[in-house]
């Protein structure tokens, strides 16, 4: 049996600022695989590690430059490099655009690429269209397929996108994980892989029912759930 991966969601955001360096290596550090990320479009072109579309303080992220960002907030290539250097393994979440898109999908697998990090990154995204995007521009790195509800239009539209999208794993919430979702994921050759796992027990029993991967706040937490299977 696989170990199951256990992922820092957005590094170890109760020790260092969520999406920092810092944060990435305190979860890398603590025993986890790796780490859960975000990546949104600077408006000077860059590619940003930030989870909201604004800075705390309400600047959008669209309108400014790497000089205006926090220092603890890294552009995509320094996680990249980081990444390269340390093993860590990346689930990169790429957030929707807005109108016609501004590439971020394509540029980031264009970048994972050029580190060397094909097999050591998974792209996720609740926009199927991103997923899309990744799996025309680079087919060989794997697409994880987000969602935190379940969608009906006359059927059940998770398993169609994922079978359409050729996705690797399903990111599903942890509530929405049960015995059925695991048995078609098994059919069809689907990882799962959810979020946000914050106490031991409740991570164990997900992992009891072939969960594959853990994404938390808490390494300990995920280190002890991991354990007690």
């Amino acid at each position: 049996m696989t170990s199951p991966l256990l992922l820092g969601h957005r590094g170890a955001p109760r020790l260092h600022p969520e999406n920092s360096l810092a944060g990435f290596q305190a979860a890398l550090d603590a025993g986890l695989d790796g780490v859960e990320t975000d990546i949104r479009r600077l408006g000077d072109g860059g590619l940003v590690i930030c989870h909201d579309a604004q800075l705390k303080d309400g600047r959008k992220l669209s309108a400014l430059s790497r000089a205006d960002l926090p220092a603890y907030m890294p552009l995509l290539p320094e996680v990249l490099a980081w990444a390269a250097e340390t093993g860590a393994y990346l689930n990169l979440e790429i957030k929707p655009e807005v109108g016609k898109g501004d590439g971020r999908t394509e540029e980031t697998l264009d970048l994972v690429r050029a580190y060397g990090l094909t097999s050591q990154v998974l792209v996720s995204s609740f926009s199927p269209l991103q997923l899309l995007a990744a799996q025309q521009h680079a087919p060989q790195i794997e697409r994880g397929f987000l969602y935190h509800r379940t969608y009906h239009i006359g059927c059940d539209l998770v398993p169609e996108v994922a079978r359409r999208l050729e996705v690797a794993a399903l990111h599903p919430h942890f509530r929405l994980i049960t015995p059925e979702l695991m048995e078609m994921a098994a059919r069809e050759g689907w990882r799962v892989n959810t979020w946000t796992i914050n106490e031991a027990a409740q991570g164990r029993e997900l992992l009891a029912l072939g969960v594959a991967g853990l994404i938390g706040d808490v390494p300990e937490e995920l280190l002890s759930a991991r354990a007690g299977v």
